[in-house]
């Protein structure tokens, strides 16, 4: 005697179940591995970033200096002289908030 093997029917549902199941199961660590590869890019672009703002932060402090030694006093008599010009305090007028308000009025 034969045995008949009876075979169970899935419905559409079923397999359609089984095929999304199956594909998220390979397409998972392939996600995976893209992730972290966009993220570690990230991360080094940051940390290239990073090193330019902290170059540039240095740069804008040493010419900082330079404009404030340039700017000192010494400096402007020295250039002066230089140029043949001579000091004279009588010229220096200071302004003050009371010099500004009454400019405006008039």
């Amino acid at each position: 005697m034969r045995t008949v093997k009876k075979r169970l029917k899935m419905s559409k549902f079923e397999r359609l179940l089984y095929i999304f199941t199956l594909v998220v199961l390979v397409i998972t660590p392939f996600a995976l591995v893209f992730s972290q590869a966009t993220l570690s890019e990230i991360n080094f672009e940051v940390e290239k970033t990073r090193k330019q703002i902290t170059t540039q932060e240095k740069k804008n402090t040493s010419l900082t200096m330079k404009i404030n030694e340039l700017a000192s006093l010494e400096k402007i008599q020295e250039v002066a002289k230089e140029q043949g010009l001579s000091y004279n305090n009588h010229n220096i007028r200071t302004i003050t908030e009371e010099n500004i308000q009454t400019s405006d009025v008039e």
